[in-house]
C-alpha cells in the first residue's frame, strides 16, 4: 500500500491495547492514516481506561468503548447455548461468537465516522479474519478492509511476535508480554482461549 494512497483516509481498528492492534495502530499511523480505535467490552478483565489512554498516547484520533455485554449474551451466546454448538462436542465458541458480535459495531462506527476503512489484528492463517469481514462486507458493502497480516508490506517486515515486540519496543509501545513470556488471551462472557510462543508450535510435545 502506498503511502501517498493512504493521506487522508480515515480507518476504524479493532483495538485491544495487546500487542498486534498496539503496533498496528502506529504502523497505520506511518502510512498517513487518521486511526479512530474501538474496544469492545464483551466482558474480558480489561481496564478500558488504561486502553483508552494508551490509545490516544500511541496517536488515535479518538477512541470509541463500547459495551456490548448484553448484546453478546442476548444476540449470540443463549442462541449458541440452545443449539447446543460445540466445536469437536467439546470446546466453547466464546470467540468465534463474539467476533461478529464486535465486527457489527465496528460498522457501525465507521458509518457515523464516515470511515472507509476498518482494520483487524487477526492473523492471516486463522478463522478470525473470516468472522470480522464477512460481517464487514455483509454489513457495509462498500468498506475496506485492511489485514496487515495479509499484506506482504507488513508480515515482510514483520515476522510474527517477535518482530511485533522489536517494533514496540523502538517505538516505545508499552506491551503486557514480552520476548520471554509471549503469550496473549482471548477473554469474554462466555470463555477465554490463549495463544502464542509454545502454544502455537505442534511440534512440541509441551503444546
Amino acid at each position: 500500500m502506498a503511502e501517498e494512497s493512504a493521506k487522508k483516509k480515515r480507518v476504524v481498528l479493532a483495538y485491544s491495547g495487546g500487542l498486534d492492534t498496539s503496533c498496528i495502530l502506529v504502523w497505520l499511523k506511518e502510512l498517513g492514516f487518521d486511526v479512530i480505535c474501538y474496544l469492545a467490552n464483551v466482558g474480558q478483565d480489561e481496564d478500558m481506561e488504561a486502553a483508552r489512554k494508551k490509545a490516544i498516547a500511541l496517536g488515535a484520533e479518538k477512541i470509541h468503548i463500547e459495551d456490548l455485554r448484553e448484546q453478546f449474551v442476548t444476540d449470540f451466546v443463549f442462541p449458541a447455548v440452545q443449539a447446543n454448538a460445540l466445536y469437536e462436542d467439546r470446546y466453547q465458541l466464546g470467540t468465534a461468537l463474539a467476533r461478529p458480535c464486535i465486527a457489527r459495531r465496528q460498522v457501525e462506527i465507521a458509518k457515523r465516522e464516515k470511515a472507509e476503512y476498518v482494520s483487524h489484528g487477526a492473523t492471516g492463517k486463522g478463522n478470525d479474519q473470516i468472522r470480522f469481514e464477512l460481517t464487514f462486507y455483509a454489513l457495509y458493502p462498500e468498506v475496506k478492509v485492511i489485514a496487515p497480516w495479509r499484506m506482504p508490506e507488513f508480515y515482510q517486515r514483520f515476522e510474527g511476535r517477535i518482530g511485533l515486540l522489536e517494533y514496540a519496543e523502538k517505538k516505545n509501545i508499552p506491551l503486557p508480554v514480552t520476548k520471554a513470556s509471549p503469550y496473549s488471551c482471548d477473554a469474554n462472557l462466555m470463555h477465554i482461549s490463549y495463544e502464542g510462543g509454545i502454544l502455537e508450535n505442534p511440534g512440541d510435545r509441551k503444546s
